[in-house]
């Protein structure tokens, strides 16, 4: 017996094909598949990260480099459960939920220990933070009327931002540290101007929704009223 469901054979009996095994799953999804896993395991890793950095006062370079081990995990998993859920049918409720706020917790729990320790001007993690919140709340305020998409530069926004992030956290000296400063000024510039493109989406997104539901109340008075009309006058014309 192979334990594989007769749906996932097609009815007769041949294994599906490799690569297909998504079609399969698509009704079996359930909170513990392999995506949110790697999630929760990315959920996992942010208080023990917050540990390992700020153990024996977070200077210790020691320490430093197992937080930057636990970060390279985070980050690493993060690009791997988003693949295989979309791959492989996986995607849940929770996954939607849970994988946004993993990046943001370990991402945000790098920041401010950094600053906290001095490491990186607060500045730097407000502008930072402030836009991960601005965008995830303007999300909300357009979803009835669409999903903004992942875009190249968000993902080269976030590529950046994990690289600079990993480059704080290790105690670097010398022509590293300050190759990690211009990496984390190219990450906040990303920051800043993919957020901007996140806005001008949202405000059209939002205009055309609601262009949209004008339109669609506007022909469905319209319809109301024809359809009201027309037998009234069908009984006026008999007389």
């Amino acid at each position: 017996m192979t334990g594989v469901p007769a749906s996932a054979t097609g009815g007769s009996g041949r294994p599906a094909p490799r690569g297909k095994l998504g079609a399969a799953a698509v009704n079996q999804a359930s909170l513990w598949n392999i995506a949110n896993i790697l999630t929760m395991v990315r959920l996992v890793l942010v208080p023990g990260f917050v540990v390992l950095l700020l153990q024996d006062g977070g200077h210790d370079p020691a320490w430093r480099a197992w937080a930057w081990a636990a970060f390279a995990v985070a980050m690493i998993t993060d690009i791997f459960d988003g693949h295989l859920a979309r791959a492989y049918n996986l995607v849940t409720d929770f996954g939607k939920i849970a994988d946004p706020i993993a990046d943001k917790a370990i991402m945000a729990a790098g920041l401010i220990c950094l600053s906290a320790l001095g490491d990186l001007p607060w500045w730097v993690t407000a502008v930072i933070l402030a836009r991960e919140l601005g965008i995830t709340l303007m999300r909300f305020w357009v979803i009835r009327h669409g999903v903004i998409p992942a875009s190249r530069g968000g993902k080269m926004k976030t590529l950046a931002q994990g690289t600079a992030v990993g480059m704080y956290v290790l105690m670097l000296t010398g022509p590293l540290a300050t190759l990690r400063f211009w990496v984390m000024a190219v990450a906040v510039v990303l920051t800043v101007v993919t957020g901007l493109d996140y806005v001008r989406q949202a405000v059209v997104l939002r205009r055309r929704g609601l262009a949209q539901e004008r339109a669609a109340a506007a022909a469905e008075a319209a319809s109301q009223a024809g359809s009201g009309a027309g037998p009234a006058g069908s009984g006026a014309g008999a007389r």
